[in-house]
């Protein structure tokens, strides 16, 4: 059984600014954020964590650093966990994409729909899930913590669960949250969706 700590990255300006951050580069978290990645440290601190996964941007990095230095690892990097590529928005303001059309139709139809001159929500979910079973490969009885984006961790669960991709928006996810998948066979469970402190988490005993 290999249990996934999906964690979404902590908060930084951009999200303070109700900007779409997309793949943009030299986001890092504010002062606030590295508060909550410390927070994150001190939560999973007694989780046996085998290995702890990042994506490449920035802000994700800086989120997995102290709980990689809590449990004596390095931070991986995987490009499978990237967030999704905004193409042309990035770096919007999400009110003013929110009167377009094309808003409407990647809130209703997501898996139709692509972002100008980026991803649509299946190839963010084929790389991701990809990304999710190489590593469960690599770790299939351990516990490891992923720190990706939202929309990603969003639609990892969605597969998991068998929701339609279209309905992948129904399901939250702060900023510096835990989501927590144990995959064992075939059957994958969703343990706890966007947990913010206070719930206890399980640490990859059998009773998980």
């Amino acid at each position: 059984m290999t249990i996934f700590y999906l964690i979404r990255h902590a908060t930084n300006d951009l999200l303070k600014e109700g900007r779409l951050g997309g793949r943009m580069p030299g986001v890092h978290l504010n002062e606030e954020g590295q508060a909550q990645a410390q927070a994150l440290a001190d939560r999973l601190a007694n989780v046996p964590l085998a290995a702890v996964y990042a994506s490449p941007l920035e802000r994700a990095r800086e989120t997995a650093q102290p709980l990689a230095e809590r449990h004596g690892l390095p931070v991986r990097v995987h490009p499978g966990l990237n967030e999704v590529d905004c193409g042309a928005w990035g770096g919007e303001r999400i009110e003013t994409l929110r009167r377009r059309r094309l808003w409407r139709a990647l809130t209703l139809h997501a898996a139709g729909t692509r972002f100008p001159g980026g991803e649509s929500a299946w190839e963010v979910q084929a790389r991701m899930i990809a990304a999710l079973e190489e590593i469960r490969a690599a770790y299939p009885r351990a516990a490891v913590a992923v720190v990706s984006h939202a929309d990603p961790i969003r639609i990892a669960v969605a597969h998991a669960i068998g929701l339609p991709l279209d309905l992948f928006r129904r399901l939250l996810v702060e900023p510096a949250s835990l989501t927590v998948l144990s995959l064992e066979g075939p059957l994958p469970r969703l343990i706890c969706l966007n947990e913010t402190g206070g719930v206890p988490l399980p640490t990859g005993g059998k009773g998980v």
